[in-house]
């Protein structure tokens, strides 16, 4: 036996980098032409997107040649990841490489030096992704008088906030009968050829319509939200609640004059990411979004086994890294 070796050891250990706070994943194709670069910012305390974002991090890289960052909220202590944790996200400086943002947080408050980081790249006219809870993604109870404080989901001095401002709407009630109605998601038949809806036909997830009722005439309503008596997806439809939009797009203009494009989905959860269609979607809206053409049918299929927790709060699996999610 080399005597050696255990040293060796030890010192590799010794030196070993510290992970790091986030989870990158690097396209699969291992080319050194310029990959898009998607940031994706997991922070709610119900719908598991410390889940949902990892695998859909992993499939845009590894089918479609995206350049993937998840950050996720933590434990500042000890790193684990943390839904709780409305005040820390490491990572945030990476926003100022980004080509594209994924955001599905809830009621986060982050210092200003990191939130800062997000309002310049909204105002630098960069497009968005935001996912379900987005729309009521910050609120500030801790400090009123940050420079932010306008983007709290409650805002009366900017309107509804971020969520409404920027995206069309904030948080305003659950339209169906949450955790007893699902949703049906109907693709609007004007709008049938639009890129993102390519090879689209319906989706279903488990989570409930939202209430919805300040997006403009401009905002373009690609698929609406059915509500479902049940939480199956042959469940049959409960028509005394109309039609909601579910998935749109909205352009903001800044004051400095540049233009976010946000597409916003309202179904969006760990488990309702089960669903094929609503996947190709969201696949289709990152080619859409970062001007590469969209396949005719983008391939979906989870790299690895996707089996994510049903919705609820304090049901994320504690203890967890986001090294944790580099094996499929």
């Amino acid at each position: 036996m080399n005597r050696l070796l255990p040293t060796l050891l030890i010192l590799a250990t010794l030196h070993a980098p510290a992970a790091q706070p986030w989870l990158t994943f690097e396209p699969a194709d291992g080319s050194a032409s310029p990959h898009p670069y998607i940031l994706l910012l997991a922070g709610d305390e119900e719908y598991r997107s410390e889940e949902g974002l990892p695998m859909l991090a992993r499939l845009l890289a590894h089918r479609h040649g995206f350049r993937c960052t998840v950050l996720f909220s933590q434990n500042p202590d000890d790193g684990t990841i943390d839904p709780n944790n409305q005040t820390n996200v490491p990572g945030m400086h990476l926003l100022g490489q980004a080509d594209l943002v994924i955001l599905q947080f809830r009621f986060r408050e982050l210092p200003d030096p990191e939130m800062r980081h997000f309002v310049d790249y909204l105002q630098a006219g960069k497009p968005l992704i935001a996912l379900r809870t987005a729309t009521h993604a910050f609120q500030y109870t801790r400090n009123p008088n940050s420079p932010y404080a306008h983007f709290d989901w409650r805002s009366r001095t900017w309107p509804g906030g971020f969520g409404q401002q920027v995206l069309g709407e904030t948080w305003i009630a659950h339209h169906g009968e949450h955790g007893r109605e699902s949703t049906r998601g109907l693709v609007d038949g004007r709008f049938a050829d639009h890129p993102v809806l390519r090879g689209v036909r319906t989706v279903w997830g488990p989570t409930d319509v939202y209430a919805i009722r300040n997006l403009r005439p401009t905002d373009i309503v690609l698929m609406h939200g059915l509500v479902l008596h049940g939480m199956q997806p042959d469940a049959p439809p409960n028509y005394d609640k109309p039609l909601m939009p579910l998935v749109w797009i909205r352009d903001h203009t800044w004051p400095n004059g540049a233009t976010t494009r946000a597409l916003t989905s309202t179904i969006g959860a760990a488990v309702d990411l089960q669903d094929e269609d609503l996947r190709r979607l969201l696949v289709n809206a990152c080619y859409w979004l970062t001007g590469r053409p969209v396949p005719p049918r983008a391939d979906v299929t989870p790299v690895g086994d996707y089996r994510p927790s049903m919705f609820g709060f304090n049901q994320f699996i504690r203890g967890r890294k986001p090294a944790d999610y580099l094996s499929p």
